[in-house]
């Protein structure tokens, strides 16, 4: 596999349907889905744009994605789509959404690629984990590497929350809360050094899927709220409905801090 062309690849069409997202931005309307959350006509035009692109470019490869396909094919290599993540700042005028896509090798993450056309901001990573695989090394934002922060926790430091993670703040916490609305910026900003930790209570596969190589690749550390492991995904298996409880730490000594303060997240998530 070339990764240098799975990464131009990744750039160009990101690019692309990001340019016309922009022109969308903020005028379309937005519908409610079956989970409650929002979805537009630019999620699924997205969508199809990009399944089109991988289809042409790499016949061979499978395909899961938000808007479309749900089963994990069984393929040795595998894309996610995520075509819209934040589809309600998109489409309440907030400027801060993207277009998240990772490759997989054997049911796990190796490649992510996440593109925030609002803020020209490009983020991508290389995990090669326990694939054996001879990747490239790192996390990038728009191609300059990027690393988690290694500096000591202070009550002046970002940890970020989702919209159904505001209940930790029942206790004092130790850190300033953001909410930023995009899972996968969320955590992005703790591999780009930006943020201490972030928290999402009921990620879909395709919000987790580019981050989970991108934050680690960085050298965070990415901390699931359940027992059983996220990755290999499972030939056959609808992944529509299952959410996946996620803790993203700067460093390891800092999983004891903020645990106990989610760690009911991932029993509500079940609920």
């Amino acid at each position: 596999m070339n990764f240098l062309e799975i990464k131009t690849f990744s750039e160009t069409i990101t690019h692309k349907v990001g340019a016309q997202l922009l022109k969308d931005f903020g005028q379309v309307q937005a519908a409610e889905k079956a989970d409650g959350s929002l979805v537009t006509q630019s999620d699924r035009w997205a969508d199809e744009q990009i399944r089109a692109a991988i289809s042409q470019k790499f016949p061979d490869h499978g395909v899961l994605s938000e808007e479309a396909e749900h089963c994990f094919p069984d393929r040795e290599w595998c894309w996610i789509i995520d075509p819209l993540d934040g589809t309600t700042n998109f489409a309440r005028g907030l400027p801060l959404w993207g277009i998240s896509i990772s490759l997989l090798y054997q049911g796990t993450p190796v490649f992510g690629y996440v593109h925030l056309p609002p803020l020209n901001q490009s983020f991508h990573g290389y995990w090669c984990g326990e694939s054996g695989l001879d990747l490239p090394s790192g996390a990038f934002l728009n191609d300059k590497p990027i690393h988690a922060s290694q500096e000591a926790l202070t009550r002046n430091h970002f940890f970020n929350l989702c919209a159904r993670s505001t209940s930790v703040l029942k206790n004092p916490f130790p850190a300033k809360i953001r909410m930023l609305g995009v899972a996968t910026y969320n955590l992005l900003t703790v591999a780009a050094g930006a943020t201490m930790g972030g928290v999402e209570a009921t990620p879909k596969i395709w919000d987790i899927a580019a981050v989970w190589a991108i934050v680690q690749a960085a050298g965070a550390v990415w901390h699931p709220l359940e027992s059983s492991p996220i990755f290999p995904l499972e030939v056959g298996k609808d992944y529509s409905t299952r959410s996946f409880p996620t803790l993203v730490v700067t460093r390891a000594d800092l999983v004891p801090v903020f645990k106990p303060l989610v760690r009911t997240i991932g029993q509500q998530s079940k609920g």
